[in-house]
């Protein structure tokens, strides 16, 4: 078929009188080729183009699943690419290739068996789960020809299907798998309401006929989040069907024909890899690409809240100017902080229950506070507000001269030594335990030396140990006292007179032996 340009040369010649040889000898076509376009009208020319147009008919086969997949995104512009990768899932190798069905789509759009809505928007009449519902979560292995072993968290969304893949080369932890989440959450945009996992040891302890247990950071992580947890029984893998399928799909579609040496190679391509392939192209499921109707699903998902696992992050926290008090000011509520950190700028992280303060040159953290519920309440730990009447150094003075023995020094001496972070608190029980009371010397001196024996140098356990002896002195003073007693009076037997002791003869008990049978014949 010759062009529409060509055509238009011909009847031009046709029209200024040459003949259809000399047309032929002009333009070097093949005289029957002249002759029969000579004749054609350009109504008939038109539809004689529109039907031979598009020759290339190999995918004539596949019109009804085409068709099929534009209606169920109502008939949106797709990306050739997806539909091409559609159809070569479900069928299997394709006659031709991504061009040739691009070429026969623009045949079905010209000859208006479909027609495209560029300003439809995407809409799922049914969906498996409402938007914003519920988040698949599982895990898996791969071994790389290299030897490399990567462990995979996988996770995605019920009713988009947006899938959230990342690798690491060490064996999946709790906390590793927080981390993992809250990324997800990031990428994904926000918070399901629900997460679907299984019995994994790393994430629940034990399940009995519904009551689950899980374990103590995993647990800490779904309160702070407001999560709510589908826990799938044993050997039930239909219950998250849609992530085993990822796990399948990326061993499959990205590690099968791919061999990573680090786990840094791995992961380069696995991003592009997601946004091409895994959300990119037409879910055999819901017949749409993921990442379009994600678009729509995100707007439903809760916003991904400050989380303590994340408090060592520097990207979250926030600057805050402690004032001459040393106190900072966070949701209308006063916290203190060390008097060196007057007038100074740290940093601080806030989660929902909980604000952390950072040292803001060091990271180091400060303090950390429970968020107090009544405002304009002021908040402080009690190493911040000790009295200041006396110095330390004051203090280890007078203690040290309370008693004036030896072992009294000794005791301080490892009690300063061996509790160096709390002087300040035993020099003031020390105050308290022995210096408003009279104290026995020896009975003092006898616990000092029971503790220094045994190295327990607090103030409480030699407060302890100094009531014990001296209840055992008391008690030793009411039996010597006793004792004393009967030795000044022998004849005195508490409040009886003396009982009269009958003796028998030996005689008498020799003739009941042989009575009985039992005496020496």
């Amino acid at each position: 078929m010759i062009t529409k340009s060509m055509y238009k040369i011909i009847q031009q010649s046709k029209r200024q009188g040459y003949s259809k040889s000399a047309i032929s000898d002009l333009l070097s076509l093949d005289p029957r080729t002249v002759s029969k376009y000579y004749s054609m009208d350009e109504e008939t020319y038109r539809t004689y183009r529109l039907a031979h147009q598009y020759r290339e008919k190999v995918f004539d086969d596949y019109e009804s699943s085409i068709l099929e997949v534009y209606r169920a995104n109502e008939n949106r512009p797709l990306n050739m690419t997806a539909v091409y990768d559609y159809l070569e899932e479900r069928y299997g190798p394709l006659p031709g290739n991504e061009q040739t069905l691009r070429n026969y789509i623009r045949y079905l759009i010209a000859t208006d068996q479909l027609q495209l809505n560029h300003q439809a928007r995407i809409y799922t009449p049914v969906p498996d789960l409402p938007f914003g519902r519920q988040l698949q979560v599982d895990f898996g292995q791969w071994r790389c020809s290299s030897g490399l072993l990567l462990y995979i968290f996988g996770a995605v969304l019920s009713a988009s299907r947006y899938k959230y893949v990342m690798f690491q080369d060490r064996p999946l932890q709790t906390r590793t798998v927080i981390e993992h989440l809250l990324e997800c959450f990031d990428y994904i945009g926000g918070v399901p309401r629900e997460l679907v996992i299984d019995q994994d040891h790393l994430l629940v302890v034990s399940e009995n006929a519904g009551d689950i247990i899980y374990t103590q950071e995993f647990k800490s992580f779904i309160d702070e989040q407001s999560l709510t947890m589908y826990v799938c029984r044993k050997a039930d893998p239909e219950s998250k069907g849609k992530v085993e399928n990822l796990i399948k799909y990326v061993k499959q579609n990205f590690l099968s024909v791919r061999d990573f040496q680090t786990l840094e190679d791995a992961t380069t391509g696995l991003r592009e890899w997601l946004d091409r392939r895994a959300n990119g192209k037409i879910s055999q499921a819901t017949r749409q690409i993921p990442a379009e109707v994600w678009k729509q699903e995100r707007t439903h998902l809760r916003s991904l809240r400050h989380s303590i696992f994340r408090k060592d992050s520097l990207i979250e926290r926030e600057d805050r100017t402690a004032n001459a008090n040393a106190c900072i000011s966070v949701e209308a509520c006063l916290y203190q902080l060390p008097s060196r950190y007057r007038n100074t700028v740290v940093e601080i992280y806030l989660t929902a229950h909980q604000v952390f303060v950072f040292d803001r040159v060091t990271g180091q953290e400060i303090v950390e506070y429970v968020l107090s519920p009544i405002p304009g309440k002021t908040l402080c730990k009690r190493a911040f507000k000790r009295s200041s009447s006396h110095t330390t150094t004051e203090l280890k003075k007078k203690v040290l001269t309370l008693f004036p023995g030896e072992l009294w020094q000794q005791f301080l001496k490892h009690n300063f030594s061996k509790l160096s972070r709390y002087v300040r608190d035993q020099c003031l029980e020390a105050r308290r335990y022995f210096q408003p009371q009279k104290i026995d010397d020896d009975i003092l001196d006898q616990a000092l030396s029971y503790c220094i024996e045994h190295e327990t140098f607090s103030m409480a356990n030699l407060n302890d140990t100094y009531h014990y002896f001296e209840r055992e002195s008391a008690r030793a003073t009411v039996h010597e006292t006793a004792r004393a007693e009967v030795a000044w009076n022998p004849g005195r037997h508490d409040n009886h007179a003396p009982l009269a002791i009958t003796n028998r003869s030996v005689d008498e008990y020799n003739a009941l032996i042989q009575q009985k049978g039992y005496g020496v014949k």
